[in-house]
C-alpha cells in the first residue's frame, strides 16, 4: 500500500503562504488514492516557481526549459504508454513560453495530465505579468497596467473540444485531489488550471478574493454538455465555477492511433543498430 511518506517530504523555496504548498499537498493525495508507486510516475516542469514542484516529489522528474514541458511529456508517453505522465507548470511557462505546445497538446490528445499552476503572475522573475493577469493589473514591469485582455486557458480548451477540462483552486485542497485523480484516470489530455494565490507579487487575487468568489459546480452539472461547458469557461467575477467544466469520454487519445505502436510499447524493444546505421548513412 502507497502512503504519502512515499513519496517524501522535502523542505520547499516557496513563500509562506503559497498556493503551491496546497497544490503539492493534493498531487500527493491524488497519487496515494490511486495506489501509484514513485517509479509508476514522472512529472515533467518548466521554469518557475510552480516547475519547482516535481523537485519536492520522490518520483521521477525531467526538468527542462520554459514553456518545452508538452513535448518532452509528449515523448516520453508515446515510448511509454503505460507511464503516468504529468506536466505541471506555471500560468507563464505553460500560457506564454509554451502556448503553441498548449494548442498543439490539445488537439493531440495525448494521454497526459496537465496541472497549471495559474497565480496570473510571474512569481519567480519578481511579478510580472503573465498571460492570465486581469486587464489593469499594475506590476513594476507594467507601472501603467496590464493593456492585454487575459488569456482564458479553459475557455480555449473547451473551445477546442479537449477531452478534459477542469478548474480547481489550491484553498479547495480535497476537491483538487479528486479533479487530479479524475484527470489521471482519464484516456487523453487533461487539464487542470488551478486557481492560487502568490503572496508576494499578486495583491488583487489573494487566497481571500479566490475564496469569496470559487463555487463548486453543482451535482446536476453535466460536463458532457458544450454549451454549458462554454458558458461556465466564461464565468469569472462574483462567480467562479470550479469542478469538471468539459468532459468527452468519446475521444481516443494519440498513442492509441499511431501504427508504430501497434506491437506494443517502444521501451523494452532494444535497438536495431544495423538500420539506425543505415538511416544515418543516408545524411551522410
Amino acid at each position: 500500500m502507497v502512503t504519502l511518506n512515499d513519496y517524501g517530504e522535502f523542505e520547499t523555496a516557496w513563500c509562506p503562504g503559497c498556493g503551491d504548498h496546497q497544490i503539492l499537498e493534493a498531487v500527493k493525495q491524488a497519487l496515494v488514492n490511486q495506489n501509484l508507486s514513485p517509479h509508476e510516475v514522472l512529472f515533467v516542469s518548466g521554469i518557475g516557481q510552480a516547475a519547482k514542484a516535481p523537485h519536492y516529489l520522490r518520483a521521477n522528474v525531467f526538468n527542462g526549459l520554459h514553456g518545452r514541458a508538452l513535448p518532452a511529456a509528449t515523448g516520453a508517453k508515446l515510448a511509454n504508454p503505460g507511464l503516468k505522465v504529468i506536466v505541471e507548470s506555471g500560468d507563464g511557462c505553460s500560457y506564454g513560453e509554451g502556448g503553441n505546445h498548449f494548442l498543439a497538446a490539445l488537439r493531440r490528445n495525448i494521454d497526459v495530465t496537465m496541472l497549471v499552476h495559474d497565480n496570473q503572475v510571474y512569481g519567480l522573475t519578481k511579478g510580472q505579468a503573465s498571460p492570465t493577469s486581469p486587464d489593469g493589473f499594475v506590476t513594476k514591469a507594467q507601472p501603467f497596467g496590464v493593456f492585454n485582455r487575459p488569456f482564458n486557458p479553459v475557455a480555449v480548451a473547451v473551445g477546442m473540444r479537449a477531452g478534459f477540462v477542469a478548474r480547481g483552486f489550491s484553498g479547495m485542497v480535497d476537491l483538487l485531489a479528486e479533479l487530479i485523480e479524475a484527470g489521471m484516470k482519464y484516456k487523453g489530455l487533461a487539464l487542470i488550471d488551478i486557481l492560487q494565490p502568490c503572496v508576494s507579487f499578486n495583491k488583487v487575487n489573494t487566497f481571500a478574493w479566490y475564496k469569496k468568489r470559487c463555487q463548486v459546480l453543482p451535482d446536476d452539472y453535466d460536463p458532457a454538455d458544450w454549451s454549458k461547458a462554454m458558458h461556465e469557461a466564461y464565468e469569472w467575477g462574483d462567480r467562479i465555477p470550479v469542478g469538471v467544466i468539459y468532459r468527452d469520454d468519446n475521444l481516443i487519445p494519440l498513442e492509441s492511433r499511431l501504427p508504430g505502436l501497434i506491437d506494443g510499447p517502444l521501451v523494452g524493444r532494444g535497438v536495431d543498430l544495423q538500420a539506425l546505421q543505415e538511416a544515418m548513412d543516408g545524411f551522410a
